[in-house]
């Protein structure tokens, strides 16, 4: 099935739309070895940050579930996106460590919902037989922001300060607002899906339906790798693996070419042999390879770029397929609230694996951080269990191919 020129440029502006939400989420990890002794706080503290992003971002989640199937998505977009951009500035001009709490969760009520809107976006305007393709591009944005925005990033933060890496992200954004106010289309076709449940009603009805409640647990076990390993990754890079400050943005490139180089790959993979199978793949080789990067002691840069690069792959695999296959679980009128809801599903787990991550990280007055070992233990465990889970979920995809297209096909 081609894609037409609209399509693509959808994609396209979904990607770059991610970038800049998974950009401003990410700085904190890398600016982590810079906000410790700058901000004078304990990993503890360091891990409530990068939590209450998600924790807020979780419950802007579901006070927008009810309602998110009653708009055009175009205008909830530009909304929620316009207060995000602001939240990113009020991180940008930050004086301490409580301003910047309070800015990110301003950032996260509004960015954390921004996601969800997407999906359903895709899911409006894609048919299943499309949708690794799309999302083989569409998380091309994490790999996109470790490439150009995670060094420039630490460039700008060790040129200038930690606070010049927000002032780019929020500029960023609004080029990017710009052209989704001109270039992208109204997307209501959803409204003529009508129901006659109140905005209370029809969030009970989704987070109630037991077939959803499968695609919710299994998000709560994606979210707790990626959460649970992020926040303290450069901190255990420099202290732990010996490599300076100077070669984290090297490290971040390299992985980040090979993910933007793969990540379309394995979507056109997940459409052709199957998203399940394609899951499983990297859900074995993602636990294979957090069990090593846990395990390393000192190691050239070389060994750790190769590890990263190995260990991505293993993450975009099931990350292209996983959201292809969770895409196909709302019925087309529950489709807003449905993403809705998982987001904050996502970011809750997310929030509260970054928490337990700070409790059970602990730095040594060396810098050294010690039981990141246990964190690898915990984020393997949770991976296999999720390949039950997402089993699940992929029968409901197989029944969705059989049935026949409810939501016009308005993307040409």
């Amino acid at each position: 099935m081609k894609l037409t020129g609209y399509q693509k440029f959808v994609i396209a502006m979904l990607a770059f739309l991610q970038f800049t939400v998974i950009l401003d989420f990410m700085i904190l990890s890398p600016l982590g070895a810079v906000l410790l002794p700058e901000l004078h706080v304990a990993t503890s503290q360091f891990g409530l940050l990068v939590s209450v992003y998600a924790f807020s971002a979780s419950i802007s989640g579901l006070l927008t579930a009810g309602f998110a199937d009653k708009y055009d998505r175009k205008k909830l977009l530009l909304f929620f996106y316009t207060g995000f951009i602001l939240g990113t500035v009020l991180c940008g001009v930050a004086t301490s460590y409580h301003f910047l709490l309070a800015a990110r969760i301003i950032t996260g009520l509004f960015g954390g919902v921004i996601g969800s809107i997407g999906m359903a976006i895709a899911a409006d305007l894609f048919p299943l037989e499309q949708r690794g393709r799309v999302m083989g591009v569409v998380q091309t944005a994490f790999a996109a922001s470790q490439v150009m925005g995670l060094p420039v990033g630490l460039y700008l933060s060790n040129k200038w300060n930690w606070h010049a890496p927000f002032l780019m992200i929020a500029g960023i954004g609004a080029a990017v607002g710009v052209v989704i106010v001109f270039g992208l289309k109204p997307i209501d076709a959803h409204l003529k899906l009508t129901h006659d449940r109140t905005a209370f009603q029809h969030l009970l009805k989704t987070v109630s339906r037991p077939m959803y409640m499968r695609g919710f647990a299994a998000t709560i076990l994606l979210a707790t790798g990626g959460f649970m390993l992020m926040p303290f990754g450069s901190a255990f890079t420099v202290n732990n693996l010996g490599i300076s400050l100077e070669h984290l943005p090297t490290i971040y490139f390299v992985t980040g070419i090979s993910s933007i180089i793969m990540g379309p790959l394995l979507g056109r993979l997940s459409d052709s042999v199957g998203k399940y199978p394609v899951f499983c793949f990297g859900s074995i080789l993602g636990t294979i390879m957090v069990i090593i990067y846990c395990h390393l002691g000192l190691t050239p840069l070389w060994g750790v770029i190769l590890v990263n690069v190995v260990l991505f792959m293993g993450i975009s695999a099931r990350m292209v397929s996983a959201s292809a296959l969770i895409s196909a679980v709302p019925d087309a009128p529950d489709r807003g609230a449905y993403m809705s809801v998982n987001s904050s599903v996502q970011q809750f787990a997310g929030g509260m694996a970054s928490g337990l991550a700070g409790l059970v990280v602990v730095q040594t007055s060396s810098g050294r951080l010690e039981h990141y070992d246990v964190l690898g233990y915990i984020v393997a465990a949770a991976m296999l269990v999720t390949i039950g889970l997402m089993y699940s979920i992929q029968k409901i995809a197989k029944s969705r191919l059989a049935m026949p297209v409810v939501t016009p096909a308005v993307a040409r």
